[in-house]
């Protein structure tokens, strides 16, 4: 991990019409533009960055413009976080996977100030287990996880084998995510 250039910004991000939520906070450099908070986004909340993402804020969507489609996105590149999150309860939307529909709220906590001496990115907490990618959003996510957890469900054995024995819907382990982190 690299020490913070200038003002941490602390962040939480939540997964939409999830219950109970799944969610995680986490340092990143205000500096930094949202080109990499989609790659910070994705390691902590635990994507794979296997499908297109979009954030919005102030009426505005910020992602990788396709040349194909007339859209209004911004491109996300060289649009540093702090200039969207400024103040305390500031937030904006993180779209990951259209197919799916996974949406988060980004909410700025706090605000450090270069002497805290903080390292960023870091994950500070979360809770639960991202979902499996490609599961169809939260209607499917659901389906996946009583199927999964009820072993004379006829499809449990399929669930089991898509996503691993070891799947842990509670499951999450900030030293793995700050690792993943760090190695990037």
């Amino acid at each position: 991990m690299a020490r913070s250039r200038g003002r941490v910004l602390q962040l939480k991000v939540t997964l939409d019409d999830v219950a109970p939520p799944i969610w995680r906070r986490f340092l990143v450099d205000g500096d930094d533009d949202l080109a990499r908070l989609h790659e910070v986004l994705q390691v902590v909340m635990g994507w794979t960055d296997s499908h297109l993402h979009m954030f919005v804020a102030k009426g505005r969507s910020y992602g990788e413009p396709d040349p194909d489609f007339d859209d209004d996105v911004i491109p996300e590149n060289g649009v540093r976080i702090d200039t969207l999150l400024r103040r305390k309860g500031d937030a904006l939307r993180y779209e990951y996977d259209f197919g799916d529909g996974w949406e988060h709220e980004v909410l700025l906590e706090d605000v450090l100030d270069e002497a805290a001496d903080q390292t960023a990115p870091r994950c500070l907490a979360g809770a639960r287990a991202c979902p499996p990618e490609d599961v169809g959003g939260v209607p499917g996510y659901e389906d996946f996880l009583a199927a999964h957890a009820d072993a004379d469900h006829p499809e449990h054995g399929d669930m089991v084998l898509w996503a691993g024995e070891g799947f842990d819907p509670e499951g999450f382990d900030v030293g793995e995510v700050n690792a993943l982190l760090a190695a990037q």
